[in-house]
């Protein structure tokens, strides 16, 4: 040992990029009203956070933030709190927040799995939701991908009875990793299509761009849904 601290292992890679002028704007104009800082430690007051007592979906990775304003907009009573490491992304989804006068969702700008061990008290969430995650497509870097065991026990501990957890993945071989790792954990959650089955696309799973290109491509893809147990 050489004394030096233990770095964790990161799920993604930090491609920050930079602001467009009118994403600049975004951040500086609408962070204070939508944006969450997080805090080490501090676990949040979902319900002063948002104003009200409404069932909260948290959306990890939610990318330029197209899918998650769309979700908002469709279900007014629910509350929906997104998680994104990379700024451009951040600042996109704080214009659209912005200009459309979206009061539903909340924005964090750190990495995830700092939130969801800090963050969030037991049983909080009504939902969560992981629409194509970094794959780390290589053998090597499969450590790195976000579903892991400690993450299904994660899951366990923050969704509330009844409860959903939503994957999509274009990489079989990630949804065959998902499905394994959540269907072990059968005291914890029950396969919404049947024990091994993928869901199909529920219409509550907006279809992204970058979705709609892979599948012209003949790029499969792949739903899971898992209901937390009582």
């Amino acid at each position: 040992m050489d004394g030096r601290p233990h770095r964790p292992i990161r799920s993604y890679v930090l491609r920050t990029g930079r602001f467009t002028p009118g994403q600049q704007k975004a951040f500086e104009r609408w962070w204070p009203e939508f944006g969450v800082d997080f805090e080490p430690g501090k676990v949040l007051d979902l319900p002063a956070l948002f104003g009200n007592d409404r069932p909260v979906w948290l959306e990890i990775g939610f990318g330029n933030g197209e899918s998650l304003a769309q979700m908002a907009r469709d279900f007014p009573e629910r509350n929906f709190l997104g998680i994104e490491v990379h700024t451009p992304g951040v600042g996109h989804l704080l214009l659209r927040l912005g200009e459309e006068s979206i009061p539903n969702v909340r924005v964090m700008h750190h990495d995830a799995m700092e939130v969801l061990e800090q963050s969030l008290a037991d049983a909080s969430l009504d939902g969560v939701q992981l629409f194509f995650p970094d794959p780390w497509h290589k053998k090597k870097h499969h450590k790195r991908r976000i579903v892991r065991p400690a993450f299904v026990e994660r899951m366990g501990r923050l969704i509330a009875p009844g409860g959903l957890f939503h994957a999509a993945t274009d990489w079989e071989d990630y949804a065959e990793q998902i499905m394994r790792l959540f269907s072990e954990r059968d005291d914890l959650f029950e396969n919404m299509a049947g024990s091994g089955n993928y869901s199909p696309r529920p219409d509550t799973r907006p279809v992204t761009k970058f979705e709609q290109r892979g599948q012209r491509l003949g790029h499969g893809v792949w739903d899971l849904l898992f209901r937390r147990k009582p």
